[in-house]
């Protein structure tokens, strides 16, 4: 190695003494030895200052053990986070649930008009049609009924009370006897059978206001059986007679309610505006009429249909 101008030069292979390299300078000795000449041969100039910035000591850095632990375990479960966010599909916030309302235009499906109906024992104005609209008085307690049985079916109905409080309903398999004895007495009364309650939520009100006790009733499609076998579905009504609706979805007076009633091999369950609520089996025998219910209040019905079921 020799100066040559502003320049340093280096040639060779032997860089120490007997062919071995020179230890590694230390800081203080750098610019000594840069300056040494040990001329081997001749090579190309190598650009190098005069002198050089001084070289900070290499610092081996060092890490507690703990620290080594708590960040390793960080790292773990972050990763673990990170995969089972990837993997677990995300929960929405709510839920809503489905309403299925029935096709009732499928084939089978019939229309029941004022022609598919026979008095009972109400009274001559209590039930009237108007432009595809049963109308009825709710005076007296009576019933009219389908001139036609049906065993397995399946109905859909639109109820409307005109009033707060209203009482209603539709039978089901109601017996041609239960009926031929309500015509032969000519008073008011219902008929044996399994009845559809149709029940306007001021009826709540109006007990209590007599001092009455409320929980033997429900006032969003309570199904049971009136002289008739029937086991109900929970929950229930405390004396076990009642099947009080899993979900509260009537509306009140003044607006439409959608019943959907399926009736097969002694069991009736009820869909309350697209969702089944209530219901029961056991009923014997499992076939009658249809009818539906006066009982003191003013109420309206529409899109009356039914379809015979295997």
């Amino acid at each position: 190695m020799r100066k040559s101008g502003n320049y340093w030069q280096l040639n060779g292979c032997d860089m120490g003494p007997k062919g071995g390299r020179w230890p590694r300078p230390q800081p203080r000795d750098r610019d000594i030895m840069i300056r040494r000449s040990i001329t081997i041969g001749v090579q190309p100039a190598i650009p190098f200052p005069e002198r050089l910035p001084p070289i900070l000591p290499a610092h081996r850095h060092t890490m507690n053990p703990l620290t080594k632990i708590l960040l390793l375990g960080l790292f773990v479960a972050t990763s673990f986070a990170d995969l089972s966010a990837q993997q677990t599909p995300a929960v929405p916030q709510t839920v809503e649930a489905t309403r299925a309302f029935i096709d009732d235009e499928a084939p089978g499906w019939v229309s029941l008009t004022e022609a598919d109906f026979a008095a009972v024992n109400s009274d001559p104005d209590t039930w009237s049609w108007h432009e595809g609209v049963m109308h009825c008085t709710g005076l007296p307690v009576s019933v009219i009924a389908t001139k036609d049985q049906f065993e397995n079916f399946e109905a859909v109905i639109e109820w409307m009370h005109e009033k707060p409080a209203g009482n209603s309903g539709m039978f089901a398999w109601v017996s041609p006897e239960s009926l031929a004895k309500l015509r032969a007495e000519g008073q008011p009364g219902l008929p044996d059978g399994i009845e559809i309650q149709m029940l306007d939520h001021g009826y709540t009100d109006k007990i209590k206001a007599l001092g009455q006790s409320t929980e033997w009733f429900g006032t969003n499609g309570d199904v049971f059986g009136v002289r008739k076998p029937f086991t109900p579905f929970p929950p229930t009504s405390p004396n076990g007679n009642r099947s009080f609706p899993r979900k509260h979805l009537c509306n009140g007076h003044g607006e439409w309610n959608h019943y959907y009633v399926r009736a097969i091999n002694g069991e009736v369950r009820l869909w309350v505006n697209g969702e089944e609520v209530s219901g029961g089996n056991g009923v014997t025998p499992a076939s009658g009429h249809l009818c539906l219910e006066s009982e003191g209040s003013p109420i309206q019905f529409r899109k009356l249909r039914v379809r015979r079921l295997p």
